[in-house]
């Protein structure tokens, strides 16, 4: 029945500042990007090498959602690195705080976390 998935939907609470994060700091490319007058939103459609992975939606005054203590709901978004090293170091450049490298204990493989914007959790993990 399910193929894959189509898309993750995000809403941002500072537009501008979140699509810099998503285009230029992690590097998705900007598909579509159209504004809703009637609804005062935003919608950013974007790719990871050419497969469109991400809605980024802006709305006035979201609702803050809770992302510590974990909640109900998407814990985090994970994206595939091959080197970790390497895209902690970008990452830093941009002033983002990265959290220790850790090891997946079923897998073994390395993996970390840091957070956009609004504070949604993103994990790199290395393959």
């Amino acid at each position: 029945m399910l193929k894959s998935i189509h898309h993750i939907a995000i809403i941002c609470s500072d537009y501008q500042k979140s699509k810099f994060f998503y285009t230029e700091i992690l590097g998705l490319e900007i598909i579509n990007e159209v504004y809703r007058k009637e609804r005062q939103s935003y919608k950013l459609d974007l790719a990871l090498n050419g497969i469109y992975i991400i809605e980024l939606f802006s709305f006035p005054n979201p609702p803050a959602r809770v992302s510590r203590p974990e909640s109900c709901g998407m814990r985090h978004l994970a994206f595939e690195v091959s080197n970790i090293e390497t895209a902690i170091k970008k990452l830093e450049t941009y002033n983002i705080k990265i959290e220790p490298i850790r090891i997946d204990e079923f897998t073994q493989k390395r993996f970390t976390f840091f957070e956009d914007p609004d504070k949604l959790p993103i994990e790199l993990y290395e393959v």
